[in-house]
């Protein structure tokens, strides 16, 4: 236990030990943050509630049995990853003006499919998971998140990006409702990780629909994405603090009632 407890104390250290420096150079940049500027505040607080779930999770793993520590360790690199870009996208939204797209798809590129991969975590923490779960999850995400960027990047024109991606969203959503995901949950879980699984997927459906509908919005609809820039990010930054954070508080939760059952 007390190695645990150092282990997870460790971590947390060293998750604010290398974001401090980011901070400290996003801060010192040559513009400074406006009090009347929306969008870089929400970049701010988003940043910093990353920041926190990230020691708060790697601070909890001592609190779970082994089985659940993977899970966590997870949600915790999930907002690691995610507040080190915020940092990064903060300083191009202050500086600039602009919408951090390339900052904004690695984050997606690398947090997306670690949170597709809780799914697959949280059910092999109770029982044997076929990899092809894992597998088709990764494919589904990385369809969607690749013709993401290509439309909004310009690779590609808009619509076929949209049509693609949405594809790579539907076929997600088939897995974790109606696919074999979905049968394991309902088969062999326990209450709590079948509440957490329902709660989880509820997040891909109405979480992310904010994506689609800010990317129509901003490219399909006829408006100048220059001029919805403010209200996508806007939209875009607390949509990740919902998506990232409540998942990771929702694999909490269901292990540290597993683990409390020993």
């Amino acid at each position: 236990m007390l190695l645990n407890r150092s282990f997870s104390k460790a971590g947390a250290l060293l998750a604010l030990g290398l974001l401090s420096p980011v901070g400290a150079m996003a801060s010192t940049g040559s513009h400074n943050l406006r009090g009347d500027d929306l969008v870089g505040v929400s970049f701010w607080v988003v940043s910093m509630a990353l920041v926190a779930a990230t020691a708060f999770f790697f601070l909890e793993i001592q609190r779970v049995s082994p089985k659940w520590k993977t899970s966590l360790t997870v949600s915790g690199l999930v907002c690691l990853v995610a507040a080190t870009h915020y940092f990064y996208m903060r300083e191009v939204w202050v500086a600039t003006g602009q919408t951090p797209t390339v900052f904004r798809y690695i984050d997606w590129l690398i947090t997306v499919p670690l949170l597709m991969v809780e799914f697959f975590l949280i059910l092999s923490a109770v029982t044997k998971v076929p990899a092809g779960v894992f597998w088709r999850l990764m494919v589904g995400t990385l369809v969607m998140l690749v013709a993401g960027y290509a439309g909004e990047a310009g690779k590609v024109g808009v619509w076929p990006a949209f049509i693609v991606g949405m594809a790579g969203w539907f076929y997600i959503i088939n897995e974790i409702y109606r696919g074999e995901a979905s049968k394991i949950n309902a088969a062999g879980a326990p209450p709590a990780v079948q509440s957490a699984f329902r709660l989880m997927r509820g997040i891909v459906v109405f979480g992310w629909a904010v994506y689609p509908i800010g990317y129509a919005f901003g490219y399909l609809l006829g408006g100048d994405p220059k001029d919805s820039a403010a209200a996508l990010n806007v939209v875009y930054n607390f949509a990740d603090f919902l998506n990232k954070i409540a998942f990771g508080v929702i694999i909490w939760t269901a292990a540290v009632s597993e683990s409390d059952k020993r």
